[in-house]
């Protein structure tokens, strides 16, 4: 054991019991935290708009801040960004991450001098309760990687701006610089087949022991790691032993990750988003990621069911409950008010309070009234390929609203690494696992409303091709799984 590993775990074990100060005093502490944001804010526009100083419960905000979008919080965020200050927090942020949205075009999502460091510091714990749990630190010897944006930054009104993982570049710890890859250069490359190209060049020879990033970008940089070296990554990086990824479910990806490692290996899921970082995998053996409850975001829930509805139920963690699907709902140090992030999560634990993230509330099917999410048809596309050979790559979902012959169904756009052997069979298995999920499909099905859901194959790199199509490939995006409508699916190529 090298002196840098056998520090990393005394390390680990005192930032544990700092997290289990709080995450046993889980509702004590969300309301210090609430109580907190309202006094820093109580002379901004928003919170002498919002008659802050007059709040003295969680009944009284709610009375006060009603729950908005990036679209209804606009006319504060635009005097932001003229560089005004004590808008929606006090000063001036310290950055904007950049951000695109389907409907708002750029966003541009605050992030103060308070808000920057628990986006680092939860990252950097994830790591230290996995050493904790599992006595694992050799990985710190060895070199990590993180794909993500480049760490160029712009200038909006003399706050710098860019894409939140190349924002994050700028705070790595010096103790990991020298453990760090890929270089600074390789990281400002914009074109990302360059930027992986060029990063394949550099890792290739290098004792990688940590690998992070979106699972379908890691992906395409160990297919290209394989291409050029003839090995597969197991054999390639003999330590490597940990993949840290978030943005997107890892169990589609699983199959095909071993297939490519040749071995499986240890994971961590991260909950980070422009807007704050959530939630962290903080054991090995339970489900869920543990929530960011010390962190300067108090956090408010509504049941997606009720979501657009004139006056739904809007909670805090003191009343949330196992099984239910909630929309995520924000209040952070970075000034974001009654935030809806439109990401829903469902608690799995409560003690501590963990949480999976089960899609976003624009992202689901609901064309006939079924309202399918993402953790439905990714769980339903697990059970068929589970105990097969059957690979894939990538997939979305897409409502067929009027088909050429017949009733309307539900069509998945899968790209396959290796395909079944019956098409039909498997578009079977995964249409009797979603009505198992979700019982308001079930009955489409079974009332002949809707005809069993179709599978129609993406030609080979027809999402890549899709994403750089529309200048989202690499970094941080990622496809939709689910759309209630056709706009990307009309734009995939598929083979009959």
């Amino acid at each position: 054991m090298s002196l840098k590993s056998f520090f990393a775990k005394i390390y680990a074990q005192i930032e544990k019991r700092n997290i289990d100060k709080w995450a046993s005093r889980p509702i004590e502490t969300q309301k210090k935290v609430l109580k907190q944001l309202i006094k820093e804010a109580q002379k901004t526009s928003f919170g002498i708009d919002h008659q802050f100083k007059k709040i003295k419960s969680y009944e009284d905000f709610k009375k006060r801040v009603p729950i908005r979008d990036y679209e209804d919080l606009r006319i504060y965020i635009d005097s932001v960004v003229l560089g005004k200050k004590d808008v929606l927090w006090k000063g001036k942020p310290l950055y904007f991450a950049k951000t695109s949205g389907t409907t708002s075009g750029t966003k541009y999502i605050p992030i103060s001098k308070e808000s920057m460091p628990f986006h680092i510091k939860a990252a950097k714990q994830a790591l230290l309760m996995y050493i904790a749990e599992t006595g694992k630190a050799d990985f710190v010897d060895g070199k990590m990687i993180f794909l993500q944006g480049s760490p160029v930054l712009e200038e909006k009104n003399g706050i710098k701006t860019g894409r939140l993982s190349g924002i994050a570049a700028h705070f790595i710890p010096k103790y990991l610089q020298q453990n760090r890859l890929p270089s600074w250069e390789t990281n400002c490359i914009d074109d990302w087949e360059t930027k992986v190209n060029a990063i394949v060049d550099e890792t290739i020879h290098e004792d990688m022991r940590v690998i992070s990033g979106i699972p379908s970008w890691v992906q395409m940089y160990f297919e290209k790691l394989i291409e050029k070296s003839g090995k597969n990554i197991g054999t390639l990086y003999k330590n490597f032993n940990l993949f840290v990824f978030g943005g997107v479910n890892f169990e589609p990806y699983r199959n095909k990750f071993e297939q490519l490692i040749g071995r499986k290996v240890d994971s961590i899921e991260l909950f980070p988003a422009s807007e704050g970082f959530f939630a962290f995998q903080d054991s090995q053996t339970a489900k869920g990621m543990l929530l960011q409850l010390n962190s300067g975001m108090f956090y408010e829930f509504i049941p997606s069911e009720e979501f657009f509805d004139e006056n739904p139920t809007r909670i805090s963690i003191a009343d949330v409950k196992l099984g239910i699907n909630y929309v995520l709902i924000l209040n952070t140090n970075a000034g974001l008010w009654g935030y809806n992030i439109g990401d829903t999560v469902i608690f799995t634990s409560l003690k501590p309070y963990r949480v999976i993230v089960s899609g976003r509330i624009k992202h689901y099917i609901s064309a006939f009234g079924e309202h399918v999410i993402a953790k439905e048809v990714e769980h339903a596309l697990k059970e068929a390929v589970e105990n097969s050979e059957i690979s894939i790559n990538e997939f979305t979902v897409a409502p067929q609203v009027t088909p050429t012959v017949g009733l309307p169904y539900h069509e998945w756009f899968i790209e396959f690494e290796k395909e079944p052997e019956n098409l039909e069979t498997f578009s079977t298995l995964i249409d009797q696992a979603l009505q198992q999920q979700n019982a308001y499909y079930f009955d489409l099905i079974s009332g002949h409303v809707l005809q069993p859901l179709k599978v129609r194959k993406v030609v080979k790199d027809g999402f890549k091709n899709y994403m750089k199509s529309i200048g989202k490939l690499g970094g941080q995006n990622k496809v939709p799984r689910l759309s209630n409508d056709r706009k990307i699916v009309d734009q995939l190529v598929i083979t009959e």
